[in-house]
């Protein structure tokens, strides 16, 4: 088990893939030692893959606060102060039309129909040339002009929902591969049936559909809309981080839904606490975790000095000083820098692994390796 997260975190490290990763045991001394092979046969990028993925973000949360006690025992980092920000971490998908996921079920409905149809010697119509060919006329069209064309695609994209519906309800079939890809069709019918809905409802009938009715991608379901102030709207989950003075990262949650800042300024607070048994005696975060309640909330909790990036209102940062109010809405600033280190530095702009679990634990890998890196630096300066 040991090899395999050594195997993960040096694969975070050099951004490899599990395929580049396989090859680099052979290929470098370095990670042969780090991985612990032992002059035993390398690994194939299958089982790293098998295995790595079968850690679950717990135990990963649980590794983060092991190291970070470790490095708080070896004095690279103090909990006397700890800064927060979130960001967005985007899913890997293409950006979400009402257009194009009606054109994406046409092709994965086609896809699995045409498996199930050569393994069952049956035959099933084919949609996709009339359906591609309104996807692109409908992108370059103007927005007079694309009811017409949804309503011929929608058309075509009854048609499909019920020949999936058909086959669905089928029971007689021959094989265990059969079998399979009827269930992936009988997964895939509801989502269709939510494309069509609130396409038809945007589209045909000018409704305003609410964000928590929509889909995003039929493919990263768990994906969610972030809008955060006047910015770009991204797909996606926030991802909520909190350092200290080592610029470890202390605390990462990674989020459902598009949660105000304001109620995760606390639950912060309290997992910092809770996790290392100190109470910060200052914090320091972003304007949009301001709030009466959240400062009242952390004076009650032990804290000296509550500082926000922006104050609105009759709420007034607590500190001991004007000077102290200063440093540490510098020190705060200094968080944007951690935050771009590990996004930029370990390619979690955008996370590549597919579904929610694997999701939250390809962000908890990239922030254990860069934990393990600021570390690493901190060793070295002290010595």
């Amino acid at each position: 088990m040991e090899q395999i997260v050594r195997a993960a975190i040096y694969k975070e490290f050099k951004s490899f893939t599990y395929r580049e990763l396989e090859y680099a045991q052979s290929d470098s001394r370095i990670c042969a030692t780090f991985i612990q092979l032992d002059e035993r046969k390398p690994y194939s990028f299958q089982v790293f893959q098998k295995y790595i993925s079968k850690i679950k973000q717990e135990s990963l949360q649980q590794l983060l606060v092991a190291l970070n006690q470790i490095a708080i025992e070896e004095e690279l980092e103090d909990v006397s102060a700890i800064r927060m920000d979130s960001t967005v971490v985007e899913t890997n998908i293409h950006y979400p039309t009402n257009n194009s996921l009606v054109w994406d079920c046409i092709k994965e409905a086609q896809r699995l129909l045409g498996h199930l149809a050569r393994k069952e010697n049956i035959k099933v119509i084919n949609y996709t040339s009339g359906a591609k060919s309104n996807y692109f006329l409908i992108n370059n069209s103007k927005a007079n002009k694309q009811v017409a064309l949804f309503k011929k695609q929608l058309v075509l994209f009854t048609k499909s929902i019920n020949q999936v519906d058909k086959l669905v309800k089928k029971k007689d079939y021959n094989s265990s591969k059969s079998l399979v890809l009827v269930e992936e069709l009988g997964q895939l019918l509801p989502l269709m049936k939510q494309v069509y809905s609130m396409t038809y409802r945007k589209q045909i009938k000018g409704e305003q559909v609410p964000n928590d009715q929509k889909l995003f991608s039929i493919y990263e379901l768990h994906t969610d809309i972030i809008v955060k102030g006047g910015r770009e709207v991204l797909f996606g989950h926030k991802v909520n981080l909190a350092d200290g003075k080592g610029k470890l990262i202390l605390d990462c949650q990674v989020l459902t839904g598009n949660i105000s800042d304001t109620h995760l300024f606390n639950s912060t607070i309290e997992r910092v606490k809770e996790n290392y048994g100190h109470i910060p005696k200052s914090v320091a975060a972003d304007g949009g975790y301001a709030s009466k309640a959240n400062q009242k909330q952390a004076v009650k909790q032990g804290l000296v000095n509550v500082v926000f990036n922006k104050v609105v209102g009759s709420l007034k940062n607590l500190t001991r000083s004007k000077n102290m109010q200063t440093r540490l809405k510098k020190w705060r600033s200094g968080i944007e820098s951690t935050i771009s280190n590990l996004k930029r530095g370990f390619n979690i702009s955008r996370c590549n692994w597919k579904g929610w679990e694997h999701f939250q634990s390809k962000v908890l890998w990239s922030v254990i390796a860069y934990n393990i890196r600021v570390m690493t630096g901190l060793v070295i300066a002290k010595i």
